[in-house]
């Protein structure tokens, strides 16, 4: 099974920055679309971006269009989320997530919280 292993996260002010990275391991070639979704407490789970690495193509929720860039390294299996203009509304736990198609629900990270205020 793919494993998920994030970082970055924590706490910033509004109109800050902050970038999350995810590693993939263990066999990452087969789940080739990696992304973010975030839940916020009593909200449902969102789909913020997504990266397909062999279609070489990437997927964004409207709210997050112009501030958020997902990129990949991909000979070390990581991802990127470059998190630019942070707002109060973005305070969430981000999970990494990892499928064979976008947008990515087979595999789970194990969450970051992000807080802006």
């Amino acid at each position: 099974h793919v494993q998920l292993v994030e970082s970055g996260g924590g706490s910033v002010q509004d109109g800050g920055s902050m970038r999350l990275s995810c590693v993939a391991s263990r066999y990452p070639a087969t789940q080739p679309c990696m992304g973010y979704f975030r839940q916020a407490p009593g909200k449902e789970r969102e789909g913020v971006v997504a990266i397909h690495t062999t279609a070489d193509s990437t997927f964004y929720a409207d709210s997050v269009k112009g501030r958020f860039t997902i990129s990949q390294d991909s000979g070390k299996h990581t991802m990127y989320l470059q998190m630019n203009s942070l707002k109060p509304d973005d305070t969430a736990m981000y999970y990494c997530a990892a499928d064979r198609l976008c947008w990515p629900k087979n595999y789970w990270g194990q969450g970051t919280q992000v807080t802006v205020s």
